[in-house]
């Protein structure tokens, strides 16, 4: 079992930054990819970025060349640097653990429990 917890969302003005951040406990060893999705009202959710423990990363179009994240491995932690937020990427921000395996498919899925980001004037 692991237990997955988000912190750092919040309201923001459009072009600023955000920083998230989500730490996996537990039986870790089970964990070898960690990463963000979003959720917005009405739609589905959606991948933002995931990073395995080789450094391996992957982000949505949307948010590429905005958005990094970064991992400490010791600390069994990720962040998402969110950098020219728009309106677009207001969102309930959910923190996702678990195994990827060789075809990327993911395999004992912890989720956490969602951060609201809101980007508005």
């Amino acid at each position: 079992q692991v237990q997955v917890v988000e912190s750092g969302g919040g309201l923001v003005q459009p072009g600023g930054s955000l920083s998230l951040s989500c730490t996996a406990s537990g039986s870790i060893f089970s964990i070898n990819a960690m990463g963000w999705y979003r959720q917005a009202p009405g739609k589905q959710r959606e991948l933002v970025a995931v990073i395995t423990n080789g450094g391996s990363r992957n982000y949505a179009d949307s948010v590429k060349g905005r958005f990094t994240i970064y991992r400490d491995n010791a600390k069994n932690t990720v962040y998402l640097q969110m950098n020219s937020l728009n309106p677009e990427d207001t969102a309930v921000y959910y923190c996702k653990a678990g195994l990827l395996d060789v075809r990327s498919n993911w395999r004992t899925v912890y989720w956490g429990q969602g951060t609201q980001v809101t980007v508005s004037s």
